[in-house]
């Protein structure tokens, strides 16, 4: 635990990446799994993440996310978008895996499917899509966190406009939205951010104690 804060306080928002500096095939690996394996509502994971290496891709990127040069010098772009107007199907689909990985008839299960789409998808279309673009901040929290156990750097990014990415990444005919960009790769000498002392709230005034 004590490498673990060790690392949080070696990590930051990185501004300026190295682009000769590339993820090995054996982290990527690694951070693909730390996503997989992240925290959901019900285990839904009612996400894709998008991993854009692509160079032109990332040149039509850039514009619509604000302009920042991470979009295009990181190693890779990882994008996490929300599935839109998740319903039974989606629910249906988690149920079999269940089955499938426990080795259980999908049948015992039943009631607790059922139980989901009571919940679930009787709610407004906007108020689901809310729901499961917050679903993406717990995994991009894995990223983070793997990330930086790895001394990788990751800048999580909200700062694009998602209509447009949507578009250059052909989301909307996948029913899914960006939620959430995070570029990973090494941070750049020249980045002097690197250098700054980490600035976060006092335990006092963070926390309360009831």
């Amino acid at each position: 635990m004590s490498n673990f804060i060790k690392h949080q306080n070696w990590r930051y928002a990185t501004k300026k990446f190295d682009a000769t500096k590339k993820i090995s095939d054996h982290d990527l690996e690694i951070l693909k799994e730390a996503i997989r394996l992240s925290s959901s509502s019900y285990g839904l994971q009612p996400y894709k993440v998008i991993i854009v290496e692509n160079p032109e891709l990332r040149a039509q990127l850039q514009p619509v996310a604000w302009g920042q040069t991470q979009i295009t010098e990181a190693s890779h772009l990882f994008v996490f978008a929300n599935i839109i107007n998740l319903g039974d199907k989606e629910i249906n689909k988690y149920i079999a895996n269940i089955a499938e990985t426990r080795g259980i008839p999908a049948e015992n299960i039943s009631g607790y499917g059922d139980f989901m789409k009571s919940k679930i998808t009787s709610l407004p279309e906007d108020v689901k899509n809310n729901w499961t673009s917050k679903q993406t901040y717990l995994a991009l929290g894995n990223l983070l966190n793997a990330a930086a156990e790895l001394q990788i750097d990751a800048t999580p990014m909200e700062g694009f406009e998602a209509d447009k990415v949507n578009e250059i990444l052909g989301l909307n005919a996948l029913g899914l939205n960006a939620s959430l960009i995070a570029t990973v790769g090494y941070r750049h000498e020249e980045d002097a951010t690197q250098h700054n002392v980490k600035v976060r709230k006092s335990k006092q005034e963070l926390f309360i104690n009831l």
